[in-house]
């Protein structure tokens, strides 16, 4: 199991401005609470999936299962 960034730079770039400016909540949900903080719950739970593997819900990071 790997956990990367995604290889699209821009995407990465412009996911980072968002969570500078929602204080590191994940910019592409409107709740800001604890769960969205990145990396978010959802990931950390699909994470510890062994059969899962694929992108996190804003794009930012991606589970490989090598």
């Amino acid at each position: 199991m790997k956990v990367t960034l995604n290889p699209d730079g821009e995407i990465v770039n412009m996911i980072r401005e968002g969570l500078e400016r929602t204080g590191g909540y994940c910019p592409c949900r409107l709740d800001r609470t604890e769960e969205y903080k990145c990396m978010c719950k959802e990931f950390r739970d699909q994470i510890k999936d062994p059969d899962f593997e694929g992108y996190c819900h804003c794009m930012l990071y991606y589970k490989s299962k090598d």
